[in-house]
């Protein structure tokens, strides 16, 4: 019996389960809204809320742990110029988890993890600047 265990276990190891989470709360951080499964996203929601708090406080020491979590630089710079001072009045709740059905291959099911607030243009917004810039670069050689 697994009383008193405090987190999903996900049927990976600590190290995997701590990749994977740092990569998904530096998506959740540039898109502002995954879909993914939803055990995944009920165990997602307390580490970014804690990542956001640390963007609240905006220090340096904050900003160190926030680097320590996350892989790239441009998630932590987001998380502490925009996402900080976005919610530094709310007490707490800053990301919402919404049910969306199950997936078609496993049935498993699937939620969508999006900040309050959110900004609704964030999503895709890197890819699409991105395309455009390898068109131009493109259109450059020609």
């Amino acid at each position: 019996m697994r009383h008193a265990k405090g987190y999903r276990r996900l049927n990976r190891t600590h190290e995997h389960r701590k990749a994977m989470f740092s990569n998904m709360c530096g998506s959740l951080i540039e898109h502002e809204q995954i879909k993914t499964t939803l055990p995944k996203a009920k165990e997602l929601r307390p580490i970014i809320e804690k990542l956001i708090t640390l963007g609240k406080r905006g220090d340096l020491h904050a900003r160190r742990q926030a680097a320590s979590q996350l892989k790239q630089d441009k998630d932590v710079a987001k998380l502490f110029e925009i996402l900080g001072p976005r919610y530094k009045d709310r007490q707490g709740g800053y990301v919402r988890v919404l049910k969306a059905g199950f997936r078609y291959g496993d049935m498993a099911p699937m939620a969508i993890i999006e900040f309050v607030e959110r900004d609704v243009d964030a999503k895709g917004a890197a890819d699409k600047s991105r395309v455009a810039a390898e068109e131009a670069a493109e259109m450059a050689e020609d």
